[in-house]
């Protein structure tokens, strides 16, 4: 069973850094699709940013330039560092996991595993 945990959330300053981390178990696909998504109270789930099985990332344009996804393949571990945070950064941020990469990686249709997800708040 594949089970996803995630950490490193907490409140920050605008214009502050955060690096939030996802931990996989059960996970043995060599090919894979690995996303943040976050959901902010009233919102959808908006598509922040992927990584595939072959380091192709994607991200929102709203987080261009300020976060970064990567993935360290041997912890089974996926981090987001968000620097220059925004007071719309908040959000409660999932990780997502699918088991090839997707064409749309920033759509949640296309994940099967979720996490149960980590707060973040920006805010003087």
């Amino acid at each position: 069973e594949v089970r996803l945990v995630e950490s490193g959330g907490g409140s920050v300053q605008p214009g502050g850094s955060l690096r939030l981390s996802c931990a996989a178990s059960g996970w043995t696909d060599a090919k894979y699709q690995l996303g943040w998504f976050r959901q902010a109270p009233g919102n959808g789930h908006e598509g922040v940013a992927a990584i595939d099985h072959e380091q192709r990332t994607t991200y929102a344009d709203s987080v261009k330039g300020r976060f970064t996804i990567s993935e360290d393949n041997a912890k089974k571990t996926v981090y987001l560092q968000m620097n220059s945070l925004k007071p719309e950064d908040t959000a409660m941020y999932y990780c997502a996991a699918a088991s090839f990469a997707l064409g749309a990686p920033l759509r949640r249709g296309g994940y099967t595993y979720w996490g149960q997800g980590t707060q973040v708040t920006v805010s003087s």
